[in-house]
């Protein structure tokens, strides 16, 4: 795949920051995007400031939800890309004070959502050459002490996306899985000012303070456009795991 003009695009969490931004640039490429996400409000607010736009009202997280979203799309359509963006708000809190199931959410949640979507695109199977990107985490990579199971549920996807990536070349389906990791806390998106609102109190110091140590984080436009870049197979790097920061897209090993 080289170009989004005309393809059909599915983006899970597309209330969110990020997701809200990847919508309007694949939108912007001359795709078809169906833009699901939990809460209507949100939804409403996209379909308002959007133009074009498709909307569905959808707990992603739900055992059905893959073939609820693919009964959403027009008929004898399948998704050319998926994206698989936003998930639970983790717990803000060392381990201790956590109990297991703040620790897991995100497991309940992210981890459902990518094994669930990866999973029917395999089994259906997704067209050939279809490309299916999971948002992870630079906390998948580095840790992040004051989230519980954030950190671990996110590199879980990129497990997720790789073993995708194996069981489609096995059987010969020339569908893509990529997962990718924004670098760096985003302050301004929601995710980011949660973040630094608990990484400040944790380390106690001041927010303004903690926002000044996170040096040249990406935006979600950035993000965005890196999902863009792999999608549209405009990026020559090979594997299934890469991370995005100020700097562009980089592999992970």
């Amino acid at each position: 795949m080289t170009d989004l003009t005309g393809k059909n695009v599915v983006v899970l969490g597309a209330s969110g920051s990020v997701g809200t931004v990847v919508v309007r640039r694949v939108l912007a490429e001359g795709a078809h995007v169906l833009a699901v996400a939990r809460h209507r409000s949100g939804l409403d607010s996209l379909a308002r400031d959007v133009a074009g736009v498709a909307v569905l009202q959808l707990d992603a997280t739900l055992d059905d939800a893959p073939a609820r979203v693919f009964q959403a799309l027009p008929p004898d359509v399948l998704p050319d890309v998926l994206i698989i963006c936003g998930g639970a708000k983790p717990p803000g809190g060392p381990i201790k004070d956590l109990t297991w199931a703040q620790f897991s959410v995100n497991w309940e949640s992210d981890v459902k959502m990518a094994f669930s979507f990866c999973r029917a695109a395999l089994a259906k199977p997704l067209p050939g050459g279809s490309v299916v990107i999971l948002i992870s985490s630079g906390a998948a990579l580095g840790g992040s002490p004051i989230s519980g199971g954030y950190a671990g549920a996110k590199r879980t996807q990129m497990f997720i996306a790789n073993y995708s990536q194996k069981e489609s070349d096995r059987l010969g389906l020339g569908i893509r899985f990529i997962a990718l990791a924004p670098s760096m806390i985003m302050p301004d998106t929601d995710l980011g000012k949660f973040a630094v609102e608990h990484y400040a109190e944790y380390l106690g110091m001041p927010a303004a303070d903690f926002v000044r140590s996170i040096k040249s984080p990406q935006t979600p436009l950035d993000v965005a456009e890196a999902v863009i870049q792999l999608a549209a197979g405009r990026h020559g790097g090979q594997g299934s795991v890469f991370t995005v920061s100020k700097e562009g897209i980089a592999g992970v090993p």
